[in-house]
């Protein structure tokens, strides 16, 4: 996409007249040698590998280290129980976040969105809506919102944990699903845009550190809290709140941000948990057990 900032979204669907979705489809097809129905068809077929990752789900499994699976289905009974805060909506984002992130942990197929660690997020957002009865079509829309979003912040900051910290991917996964929630309840491209810029302004400074260099703790449950910050931006945002700070200059920010950050809160397994005593225990357990 040849568009480099939020603002000139914004901008060209103000000028064309056209929906902010379709205007980043249409700049996806400028850039790329595909063709309108090859564009949906791809869309269509990564929205059907979220589907199906949250599908694969077994509460049983575990991953290699032994240290993730089972905790979706934790929430899922607690859930059933009557015993947690919120609604059913928000109940399944948490044990949709889980259930995709313990997939990944896990070794099964998942869509990075942006990154493999920051997956759970937009499949949490968006499956729980599916089965509420939000047409699919609708969804289609908001994953371009969400990967055209997800561009400019790649394209001016960072989408990777070992170049700007968490933040460069929980955070971004966040800002993306915020804005694709706007989308989908008709809200305008500019509540897309704050929703997005209030989304990476909460999660800005998170660091990436990652026990045993695994993308497991805390990686797991960062993704509910990604979700969740969505979730609660696209509701202000839907609301007329508005970000102090528009999101370009957001995104700026963020990206200086993981420039500043030390090597060691950078997805290098060194710091921040990872440099726990129990943090540095299990990654000599699993040392030790090759």
């Amino acid at each position: 996409m040849a568009i480099d900032s939020i603002a000139a979204l914004l901008s060209q669907t103000e000028e064309s007249g056209l929906p902010l979705w379709e205007v980043i489809l249409q700049e996806d097809l400028a850039e790329g040698q595909s063709t309108r129905e090859d564009s949906l068809k791809q869309m269509t077929r990564l929205w059907e590998a979220m589907k199906e990752s949250g599908d694969a789900y077994r509460p049983e499994e575990r991953s290699r280290s032994g240290v993730s699976g089972g905790d979706s289905a934790k929430v899922q009974s607690a859930m059933e129980s009557g015993r947690l805060y919120g609604g059913r909506f928000f109940q399944e984002v948490i044990a949709q976040a889980l259930r995709i992130s313990e997939c990944n942990a896990c070794m099964k197929r998942i869509v990075a969105a942006p990154t493999a660690g920051s997956c759970g997020v937009l499949p949490a957002v968006l499956l729980p809506l599916l089965r509420s009865g939000e047409s699919e079509e609708e969804i289609l829309h908001a994953l371009y919102v969400a990967a055209g979003f997800g561009e400019v912040i790649a394209t001016r900051a960072s989408i990777s944990g070992a170049e700007g910290g968490c933040q460069a991917e929980i955070g971004s996964a966040s800002a993306m699903a915020a804005a694709a929630l706007v989308q989908i309840r008709g809200g305008t491209p500019a509540m897309c845009a704050h929703a997005c810029a209030m989304a990476l302004s909460n999660l800005m400074g998170l660091v990436c550190d990652p026990v045993a260099g695994l993308v497991e703790v805390p990686c797991v449950h960062r993704n509910v809290v990604g979700a969740v910050n969505a979730l609660s931006c696209a509701d202000m945002a839907l609301s007329g709140v508005e970000c102090r700070i528009p999101a370009d200059e957001v995104i700026d920010a963020m990206a200086r941000v993981g420039t500043e950050m030390d090597d060691s809160l950078r997805e290098t397994g060194e710091g921040g948990l990872a440099g726990t005593p129990t943090g540095k225990a299990i990654a000599e357990r699993l040392a030790a057990e090759g």
